[in-house]
């Protein structure tokens, strides 16, 4: 049995190795790259919190967005002691968020995410690190909207039967 590698195989054995080594640094770079960069984020942000009766659909890790853009994401959810969601935004440092501004959970689309859209007030305070919306809405859920629809049917079609009822015994 012969132990000896020809020319060729040696070359293919080489490139593998390359192949291999390349991959493994780039891998290490996108790494540091990556911390850096949540490390640089972790330090530019001051937090708010906003209270709402129900988060449908909302998790931690969704946007805060301002005009439709994105100024920050969700980070904690409780529970308070009235059984409100009470829900921590982590708001990008420089984004002043004036104090009677709003927070409402919608959707993006009808079946899409959902995320806070803050909604600016005329205020020329603003909210602190670590305050309070003092103005929220609650999330929609699709399934009570679609009820309410069929239930204002059905009430207009029982309205419209007797409006002809009656037009029929006269």
């Amino acid at each position: 049995m012969n132990n000896t590698y020809s020319k060729e195989e040696i070359h293919s054995i080489r490139v593998g190795i390359y192949t291999i080594l390349i991959i493994a640094l780039l891998s290490v770079v996108y790494m540091v790259r990556r911390n850096v960069a949540l490390h640089n984020e972790e330090s530019s942000h001051y937090s708010l919190k906003a209270r709402f009766g129900r988060t449908d659909g909302l998790s931690v890790g969704d946007p805060v967005r301002l005009a439709g853009v994105d100024i920050g994401k969700v980070i904690d959810a409780e529970i308070d002691p009235n059984y409100k969601a009470v829900l921590t935004l982590e708001i990008k440092d420089g984004i002043n968020i004036p104090s009677d501004s709003s927070a409402s959970i919608v959707s993006d689309g009808v079946l899409g995410s959902k995320y806070i859209e803050i909604e600016p007030g005329g205020e020329e305070e603003y909210i602190p690190d670590d305050g309070e919306f003092a103005y929220t809405q609650d999330a929609m859920v699709l399934e009570e909207l679609l009820d309410r629809i069929i239930g204002i049917g059905k009430s207009k079609r029982k309205k419209d039967e007797n409006v002809v009822e009656v037009q029929d015994d006269e």
